[in-house]
């Protein structure tokens, strides 16, 4: 039976995946601790918890607490109580950890995108946003989108500070780098 055109392409972005891990050994790190690094570079302050990273990659707490210990055994993250509560956890990348992200993986495959779409994935990114939806939709997922998309952020708060932009949800200042950030609370804007 021929394969559909989804389906050769749902099997070409499998084996994508699995060749660009095969070529992640790099500060002898698994699948699961790039992604959890990747997530942690990426993540706004609010965001960088056990819970968040659980929910972003789709495992569970248990797997992400022994990724989150190897990565700490290795200098490439840290765990401190959270400034907010006291009693959650905050997670953040070392200096290490963004070093060993220099090397990512996934930045020989961007290579790889540019170099095939003549520097214009602006369609195929678009396309595989849309395919992230609908896949996070079918399976009960948060989106976790960039906050400066979010319904919550005001921009220019308080022009002129360090923190000049706001969310309305958490009722916190955001920094321009917050703004730029994936957040676990993502509502979209209408």
């Amino acid at each position: 039976m021929p394969l559909s055109t989804a389906l050769e392409a749902a099997y070409l972005i499998d084996r994508l995946d699995r060749l660009t891990r095969s070529g992640g050994n790099i500060a002898e790190l698994n699948p699961a601790q790039w992604e959890a690094l990747r997530y942690l570079s990426r993540a706004n302050r609010f965001s960088r918890t056990p819970a968040a990273l659980a929910g972003y990659v789709g495992s569970t707490r248990g797997t992400i607490s022994q990724t989150l210990i190897a990565l700490e055994q290795k200098g490439l993250a840290s765990r401190q109580s959270s400034r907010r509560d006291g009693r959650s956890v905050e997670l953040a990348l070392t200096r290490r950890g963004e070093a060993v992200l220099r090397s990512d993986p996934l930045r020989r495959l961007a290579d790889d995108i540019t170099a095939a779409t003549g520097g214009d994935a602006g369609e195929l990114l678009a396309t595989l946003h849309g395919i992230l939806s609908a896949t996070i939709a079918r399976n009960d997922g948060r989106a976790f989108g960039i906050c400066r998309t979010c319904r919550h952020f005001r921009r220019n708060a308080k022009p002129g500070s360090a923190s000049p932009h706001h969310c309305s949800l958490l009722d916190e200042s955001l920094s321009d780098y917050d703004g730029d950030a994936i957040c676990q609370e993502h509502e979209a804007a209408a």
